[in-house]
């Protein structure tokens, strides 16, 4: 008989035991639940008419960079090595800033990673835009609020800063047509 209420015992404890890593666990489903549902209504693109926030930050060249600098419009270009889409579109892209009308000035190109890591980015890019290279989070990606790559907009200026007046530029359209 002691035997017997020593099995009955345990199996009480890990009934016990099972019911309180159960709730946890359904717990943790509920806070990763309300995390993804959040994500998921981040706009996935920049919003047109967008005020772009403020930044200071550098180019490759040195030259300093603030949007009262850019032209009056600007084609704007977020890639990331790590993205095989954004390897599929920079010739494309290439191609397109080649042909813009204020030339290398009107184009922005930002290569989000380490500067190794952003090499060949930047030596496609260079001929065409101005480039910077710089960390997630940077001055330009927390002034466009920029998370998903590639990102290609038209901003253009508005009053003392600038806004979104394209989000969904299309590359094989000539720049002139879009602007």
């Amino acid at each position: 008989m002691p035997f017997l209420i020593a099995a009955v015992i345990l199996v009480g404890a890990l009934c016990a035991l099972d019911l309180a890593l159960t709730l946890s666990v359904i717990k943790r489903l509920r806070e990763h639940t309300e995390l993804l549902a959040g994500a998921r209504q981040r706009p996935r693109h920049i919003e047109v008419g967008t005020e772009i926030g403020g930044f200071d930050t550098t180019t490759i060249d040195g030259e300093r960079l603030l949007p009262g600098m850019l032209p009056e419009q600007t084609l704007v270009a977020f890639f990331s090595p790590d993205c095989e889409p954004c390897r599929t579109k920079l010739p494309s892209f290439v191609e397109h800033a080649r042909h813009h009308p204020d030339g290398r000035a009107g184009v922005l190109a930002v290569v989000i990673g380490d500067t190794v890591q952003s090499a060949g980015f930047v030596s496609e890019l260079s001929p065409v835009a101005r480039v910077v290279v710089e960390e997630r989070d940077g001055a330009l990606s927390a002034a466009f609020d920029t998370h998903s790559y590639p990102t290609i907009l038209r901003v253009e200026r508005a009053g003392d800063g600038l806004v979104v007046a394209d989000n969904q530029v299309r590359l094989d359209q000539p720049t002139s047509a879009a602007a």
